[in-house]
């Protein structure tokens, strides 16, 4: 118990002294130990570095996960150290509902058909984005996360550290310059102590020798102060020097976001490039549902396409025209099925895309229908899915 008095003692009587030596430094009435420039600068460096880590994060995040609320549940589940559960981002919710809203128009509709591909698509996009949420997550935002929370946590220790040892040492320089201004003025009385009785020179001359031993004291202090003070000078200094394995590790990381990203726009790229080839082949003017002809002057739905290597199917335009004669005159042609359809009921006749029918217009039946013929098999289909061959 006794040594912890006193070992608690000594902690306050350094404290106190880091605190004097600090006060004194603001105002202006002690010297301050500089550190060296080239451990000064090392010092800037980590700390441009963390600020720009941190900025980075924080602006990662926000691209990845606009939605502040959910970010923020995200980080209480990590801190709680549970799963977080899963839920469907915005490419699916629209997806989703553009599915259910084609099936509810009906999938041997023109619209209804686009839909559901459109709504495919978006879902398809929306699995694209949950890996690339992923894999950032996992080779970008946690390197640079254990970064903030570990190294350089321990450089800000290791930085603290020195900072106290540094006023340790200006006060050791303190105490030292003081012991030797009174070892200096006692110098005389020391060889010529005043008259007076033996027990008061003996007593003077006490005091003398006890100014002397403080400075040889003070100046031992001093040396244990500034031996302390450079080894974690070095410490510290090798700490910040790692600051360049970092930027390079950090670089890696950017590398490995950059191909996630160039991965993610590929894959959304070539989804609607696909779904703009579907789209394509659509007539240009959807009929409506209620069993009446269309106009020769509705509008049209047009659909930009990309260039795209290698040919383009038949314009949209002769397509329409062809089923028009087809459905003012009687007979039968011959058509290719263009995407699989699944019948809706026993009067309409399932395809498979690519196959080629025989379809004829029956008088009465719904501009959007023929009558087509496979074998011995009959039933309604749909002209979307067809293309007539000459």
């Amino acid at each position: 118990m006794d040594f912890n008095v006193k070992r608690l003692a000594a902690d306050a009587g350094t404290l106190f002294s880091r605190a004097v030596q600090f006060t004194e430094e603001k105002l202006g009435q002690a010297e301050k130990t500089e550190l060296d420039a080239h451990l000064e600068t090392l010092l800037t460096r980590a700390e441009t570095t963390k600020h720009w880590t941190e900025k980075i994060l924080k602006q990662t995040e926000v691209l990845l996960q606009p939605n502040p609320n959910v970010r923020i549940e995200e980080f209480l589940y990590e801190k709680l150290d549970k799963k977080v559960p899963t839920r469907m981002n915005n490419h699916e919710l629209l997806g989703l509902s553009m599915i259910d809203s084609g099936t509810e128009f009906g999938p041997g509709t023109a619209y209804g058909n686009a839909l559901i591909k459109c709504g495919e698509t978006e879902q398809q996009i929306g699995g694209a984005e949950r890996e690339l949420i992923q894999s950032s997550a996992i080779n970008f935002l946690t390197p640079f996360r254990n970064f903030l929370e570990g190294d350089f946590k321990t450089i800000l220790k290791e930085r603290k550290l020195l900072q106290n040892k540094r006023l340790d040492l200006d006060a050791a320089k303190t105490k030292l310059k003081k012991a030797k201004m009174a070892d200096a003025r006692a110098l005389p009385l020391r060889t010529t102590p005043p008259p007076g009785d033996a027990g008061y020179v003996a007593n003077f001359s006490f005091m003398v020798n006890f100014l002397h031993v403080k400075w040889l004291k003070a100046e031992q202090d001093l040396k244990m102060t500034q031996s302390e003070f450079d080894r974690q000078a070095e410490i510290t200094r090798l700490l910040l020097e790692g600051i360049n394995s970092t930027h390079a590790h950090h670089l890696h990381c950017l590398n490995d976001f950059v191909e996630a990203q160039m991965t993610y726009y590929a894959q959304c790229y070539q989804y609607m490039v696909d779904l703009q080839k579907q789209l394509g082949n659509f007539p240009s003017a959807f009929s409506s549902n209620n069993n009446q002809s269309t106009a020769s002057g509705a509008a049209s739905i047009s659909v930009p396409i990309l260039p795209l290597s290698g040919p383009l199917p038949a314009s949209t335009a002769n397509a329409s025209s062809g089923f028009t004669e087809l459905q003012n005159f009687s007979g039968s042609r011959k058509a290719q099925v263009l995407y699989d359809y699944d019948a809706a009921g026993s009067n309409e006749l399932s395809l498979l895309a690519d196959e080629v029918i025989m379809v004829s217009s029956i008088p009465g039946m719904d501009s959007d229908w023929l009558m087509g013929e496979r074998g011995n098999q009959k039933g309604k289909v749909p002209i979307t899915y067809l293309e007539l061959l000459n």
